[in-house]
């Protein structure tokens, strides 16, 4: 089990690094981030967009 959580933590952090240097890239383009919400697709300013997230697991 150990070998499975050692795993699930570097995805996540792969994840949060991926989603901190996409935000810098469209910062640097003046591009919108385009993100699912709500059943929606919206468009977002990068400048508004937090520059780090933590993934949150929520239990059932």
């Amino acid at each position: 089990m150990k070998k499975a959580d050692d795993t699930r933590k570097k995805i996540i952090k792969g994840l949060e690094e991926t989603y901190k240097k996409m935000v810098e890239f469209k910062k640097q383009k003046n591009s919108p981030l385009v993100v699912y919400k709500d059943g929606k697709i919206i468009e977002l300013d990068p400048f508004e967009a937090s520059p780090a997230t933590k993934y949150l697991h929520k239990s059932k």
